[in-house]
């Protein structure tokens, strides 16, 4: 019984451990985007980094990646930069998987 235990705890804590990177690497990915968008949309570096900050908590508003969507369409929109969604969820995957290197890497 000791062992079945000892497997279910261990999968327990990798469950977990996962859980938490995907969370980081997708908070990451969200910073990357705004950092992104700024960039479009001619921020200075503090406005930039305000920007990146304000993508990373729009991403608590709703589950899956639709907040953020939306939350960067409209402002690109409101400055006059043409994006549609598939642009902005192919920017998306390949910062997604910039944030992911990024995170291995520390």
């Amino acid at each position: 019984m000791t062992t079945f235990d000892d497997r279910k705890k261990a999968e327990e804590a990798r469950f977990k451990h996962d859980q938490e990177f995907q969370f980081k690497v997708t908070a990451r990915r969200n910073k990357l985007l705004g950092h992104w968008a700024a960039e479009l949309m001619n921020m200075a570096p503090a406005e930039a980094s305000a920007y990146a900050t304000s993508v990373v908590k729009a991403d608590f508003e709703e589950a899956g990646d639709a907040d953020v969507v939306r939350k960067v369409l409209g402002d690109l929109s409101d400055n006059n930069i043409e994006c549609d969604e598939d642009k902005l969820r192919v920017e998306m995957e390949r910062l997604m998987k910039v944030a992911e290197s990024q995170l291995h890497e520390e």
